[in-house]
This record gives structure tokens, C-alpha cells and sequence, in this order.
């Protein structure tokens, strides 16, 4: 099983990878407008976003609706490879994709904290990064003409589908066991940690849809931000290797920290655009604002809920969905009429979050 698992994460994640780096490139070099790029990629996380909540109007975190997002997922990746010169069907075709992306990650995770225990997990975690790496490395050498892109994410798609399928086989029983336990999440409750994780992901909005374009665009070379993406997934890859001793003890102040730690790189962009050295220290906090955060996250929430399976749809939807959704929105709309203000932005949202948590952190106190 940790093999099948290691596998799934390096082609998920390879997926990403083509995703977050390559497509705002290629859809800028094909024609699209900052604006135009925003809307494409905040349906995705949109629709992230809602999944969740139909699982409390009825919907079954069944083995049914896993292999239903599987399908959803193939079907419009491949709507995607024929989608290039139409906004709609680029449109349509992402939200296929954040259906699929929605739904299939949170059940690996719920299945690896289950099977692992949150000081094993970043070890298998790690070949997600790896696979990141790789498909970032390689693909640079190839995007001539662009769409190759589409391509790639079209094979990756039905390799991460393929092994996905074949894990879940022999876990049925985990997910039918827990998708049975009462819902005990109040996000109106437990508002300022939601609103801490989610707007975290909000601040990540210009760096993941905008970075490449931002960095170049600056005068660094593509190439070069390539190496500075492989960079922080290099960091984050050791972060994963080493973080069990961090996740002993207090997960919420790691939370606090990293939330912090991520306002202070943001800034860093901010002020030194082109000044490599800096760039490529601001990605080494990496390791902390996304390895190390999303390990504590997801493992605070195992902790916190009995419904552990809904608690991993939540945060995929809520914090990487709706997060992701607004934080791509308003990156596209900010970066096309105020470029240079863009990570001052995500600096602002980031402290935010950290602020948000501290005053969850008191809450739980009291």
C-alpha cells in the first residue's frame, strides 16, 4: 500500500505541477488577458468550494462517489487537451477538474493518515514533491509549441486516475466506516480557524497562478523560474522527510508560525522581484509555508473531528477551494491593473491568517 501511495502522490502532484506552473503561461502566450486567466482558474477551486457542503445535504462519501469523481476527472481532462482556443470550454473543462481534484485527494489523505499516522505520512508525502519536481524540470525543455502541456496533463491524468482506482479496492472499508460517523463541523463555530487556514490559501493565490508570469515579466528567465519553483519543492521534499518531530506536539502553533513565516516571504517578492538570491530564499520557506503547514493542518483536523473523512473534504474545499478560488480571482484582476503591488497583497492576507489562528488559539484557551 505505501508504494500504491507513493505512486499516487508523485503523479498527483506532477499533475499539479503541469497545472499551477506551464497553463498560465500557455494560456498568456496564447492569447488571454490577466483577467481572463483568473476566471479559468478560479472555477476550479470554486467548485472545490461547494462539493463539501453537498455531502451534508445527503451526498455519501461513499467508494460511489470516489470512483464518480475518477470518471469526471479523465473525462474532462481530455476536454481540456481539445480546449486551448475556446475560453468556455477551458472554462468547463477546469471545472471538471476541480470536481475531480476535489474529491480524489481528500480520500488519499484520509487513507494515508489512517494507514500511516501523521510522523510517517510526509515520507510517502515527499514523492508527490518529487514528482513536481520532474514534470516542471522536463516539461520547461518541451513547450514549444504550447499545448504540448495539454498533453502532459492529459497522460498524467490517467496515471493518477489508474492508481487512485486501485488503491481505494483495497480501502473500502475505511472510507464506508468513516463517511458513517455523525458530522460534528461548525464552521460558523469554529470560524477564525477556518478563516485562518482558508485565507493562508488565499495569499498563495498570486503565487500560484502568477508567479511564472511575474517572475519573467520582471526579466528573469524562464528557465530561471523553473529552477526557482524546483527550488522550493526541493526544500519542501527535505521538510516532509524531517517534519515527524515537529507534528509531536503543538500543531496550532506550527500552524501560527508558518502562517507568519509565509507573510514574511511574500514580502520578499515584494521588494526584490529580480534580486535572485532573495528569490531563491523566499522559496526555501517553502518548506515551512506549504510542507510543513499543510502536514500540521490536516493532521490537526484528523485530530480535532470525529467525521475525519468529511473534516479532509472540508479543508480541501473550503481552505484549497474557495481559497484558491478567490485568491486566483483577485490575483488576475490586481496583477492586470496594480502588478507590482501583487505579493504586497498576499504579505497583507497572510498575516492576516496568522492573526486569525492566534485568535482561534485563545478561543480554544478560554
Amino acid at each position: 500500500m505505501q508504494l500504491l501511495l507513493a505512486l499516487f502522490y508523485f503523479f498527483y502532484f506532477a499533475l499539479i505541477g503541469v497545472y499551477i506552473i506551464f497553463l498560465p503561461k500557455v494560456l498568456e502566450l496564447s492569447g488571454y488577458s490577466a483577467s481572463d486567466i483568473g476566471i479559468i482558474f478560479a472555477a476550479a477551486p470554486l467548485v472545490r468550494f461547494i462539493v463539501p457542503f453537498l455531502f451534508i445535504r445527503g451526498f455519501k462519501l461513499d467508494v460511489k462517489s470516489f470512483n464518480f469523481a475518477l470518471i469526471i476527472m479523465i473525462f474532462s481532462a481530455i476536454s481540456f487537451y481539445y480546449s486551448l482556443d475556446n475560453f468556455y470550454r477551458l472554462l468547463f473543462s477546469n471545472i471538471g477538474i476541480g470536481v475531480g481534484i476535489s474529491l480524489i485527494l481528500p480520500y488519499i489523505e484520509l487513507i494515508s493518515l489512517n494507514k500511516l499516522g501523521k510522523e510517517k505520512y510526509g515520507k510517502i508525502r515527499l514523492f508527490g514533491s518529487v514528482g513536481f519536481i520532474l514534470v516542471s524540470l522536463i516539461l520547461v525543455k518541451f513547450l514549444d509549441p504550447p499545448s504540448v502541456a495539454f498533453l502532459y496533463l492529459l497522460v498524467i491524468s490517467f496515471c493518477v486516475v489508474i492508481i487512485a482506482y486501485i488503491i481505494i479496492q483495497g480501502e473500502k472499508e475505511v472510507l464506508n466506516k468513516t463517511s458513517k460517523e455523525k458530522n460534528d463541523i461548525n464552521l460558523l463555530k469554529d470560524w477564525r480557524l477556518w478563516l485562518g487556514l482558508t485565507l493562508m490559501q488565499v495569499g498563495f493565490g498570486p503565487f500560484y497562478n502568477f508567479f511564472t508570469i511575474y517572475e519573467t515579466n520582471a526579466g528573469i528567465s524562464l528557465e530561471m523560474t523553473i529552477y526557482l519553483w524546483s527550488f522550493g519543492v526541493v526544500v519542501e521534499v527535505f521538510m516532509l522527510f524531517f517534519q515527524g518531530r515537529f507534528l509531536r506536539n503543538n500543531l496550532l502553533l506550527v500552524l501560527q508560525i508558518t502562517t507568519f513565516v509565509t507573510a514574511i516571504r511574500w514580502f520578499l517578492v515584494f521588494l526584490f522581484p529580480q534580486n535572485l538570491a532573495v528569490l531563491f530564499f523566499s522559496q526555501s520557506l517553502h518548506a515551512l509555508s506549504f510542507a510543513l503547514f499543510h502536514s500540521a493542518a490536516i493532521s490537526y483536523l484528523f485530530a480535532l473531528y470525529r467525521h475525519k473523512s468529511l473534516a479532509q473534504q472540508f479543508f480541501s474545499g473550503v481552505t484549497y477551494g474557495f481559497g484558491s478560488f478567490v485568491g486566483a480571482l483577485y490575483s488576475g484582476f490586481v496583477y492586470e491593473y496594480f502588478p507590482t503591488y501583487l505579493f504586497l497583497s498576499a504579505t497583507i492576507i497572510a498575516f492576516l491568517a496568522s492573526a486569525s489562528l492566534y485568535l482561534w488559539k485563545k478561543t480554544k484557551t478560554r
